[in-house]
């Protein structure tokens, strides 16, 4: 891509690396577990990748929205539960900066500045997840705390992270904490099972008057869902968007290399022209949903305000194609496609899911064609 700065250039080339050399000889057993790897988790924090986002001054590399996305999208590539624990890490940091007093960015950066912690986004609950304005989750001043009240569900790297972006319902509307891992009174569920992101761990949250300090209050009460219709939506774009390209990436090239090298009639099967014409398609629609994903994560850069039309458009398209060109990829593989030795299989599960969670799809076209319908 032209438009990369040098650095970025570096950066995108190092996570490649990382993602191949560090990443993907654990990927298969941590799928098949069902659970983190320890040697992913390792790598990720011994090569600086949780905490991209963090001012140099806290060992970070202050990631724009543009190299979040190259980042997230690197890693996808090769596994979508590592990226997914990037993808979460750099939530907190990312509202954090864009709402964070310098007395809580001091303090929070400080401790996620070892390079090892992980964070997770906490929205989502047992019966509100695409209906995010009506959560039950409580938050109660009580003199120089507030008490937590409510359950958390679909909460990804919830059983690991360190410090959790909780959103709740308090008297002026909802509002948004920074909610550390051994709060009082905050218990975390047993990891889930799961169809696709098999190894990136997912939990239920529980909030029994879990006591956080007034000063774990991110902007003032009531400022969360406004929050959420600005940094929230752009994650969709560097994050979401990001992660369902990379997977789309790395599915169409290991088709491509199965068919450079799987034989029939004599020929390798890329020779046959109704094969070309599927590679084709998916290398057509990955190419879009780059410029798609990354026209947004600039216009981010930027300074634009953010756009609903540019970051649920990006998310939406990206895992759409995720999932078109890694069902494709499969089929490519003939019946090797639907073994668990070959990894097109993971990625279609990991595609899939790309599609349901940080909005629906459908819906990303609602919030779409409500913003058409206001011009």
């Amino acid at each position: 891509m032209e438009f990369l700065t040098e650095e970025q250039r570096l950066i995108q080339e190092t996570v490649r690396r990382i993602s191949r050399e560090k990443i993907a000889p654990h990927v298969d057993e941590a799928y098949e577990k069902g659970k983190a790897s320890r040697e992913i988790l390792k790598a990720l924090a011994e090569n600086g990748l949780l905490i991209i986002s963090l001012p140099r001054e806290f060992g970070g590399i202050e990631a724009n929205a543009t190299t979040r996305a190259l980042v997230i999208e690197e890693l996808a590539k090769v596994d979508g539960s590592t990226s997914m624990y990037v993808f979460t890490s750099q939530t907190l940091p990312a509202f954090l900066l864009a709402y964070g007093t310098h007395e809580q960015k001091e303090r929070f950066f400080g401790f996620l500045s070892s390079g090892d912690k992980i964070c997770s986004f906490c929205l989502t609950e047992p019966n509100h997840g695409s209906d995010a304005r009506s959560i039950k989750t409580t938050a109660t001043l009580d003199g120089d705390h507030y008490k937590l009240n409510g359950t958390k569900s679909f909460i990804s790297s919830g059983t690991l992270a360190s410090l959790y972006l909780v959103f709740a319902r308090t008297k002026e509307g909802i509002s948004s904490f920074i909610v550390e891992r051994d709060t009082p009174g905050f218990t975390r569920g047993a990891p889930e099972k799961k169809f696709g992101f098999r190894s990136s761990e997912m939990c239920q949250l529980f909030f029994e008057d879990a006591t956080v300090p007034k000063e774990n209050l991110l902007g003032h009460e009531g400022a969360g869902w406004s929050q959420l219709q600005d940094c929230g939506a752009a994650l969709r774009a560097w994050g979401a968007g990001a992660q369902a390209l990379g997977i789309a990436q790395g599915a169409m090239e290991y088709a491509l290399k199965y068919a450079k090298e799987r034989v029939q009639f004599g020929v390798p099967i890329i020779k046959h022209q109704g094969l070309q014409f599927m590679l084709a398609d998916m290398a057509i629609q990955i190419e879009a949903a780059r410029s798609l994903v990354y026209r947004t994560t600039r216009m981010l850069d930027a300074g634009y305000k953010v756009i609903p039309i540019m970051t649920s458009a990006a998310k939406c398209f990206a895992s759409d194609v995720a999932m078109k060109v890694t069902t494709d990829a499969v089929q490519v593989l003939g019946g090797y496609g639907i073994m668990e030795d070959y990894a097109v299989h993971r990625m279609m599960r990991d595609a899939k899911a790309t599609q349901i969670f940080d909005g629906t799809n459908q819906i990303q076209r609602r919030i779409i064609g409500r913003k058409l319908m206001e011009r």
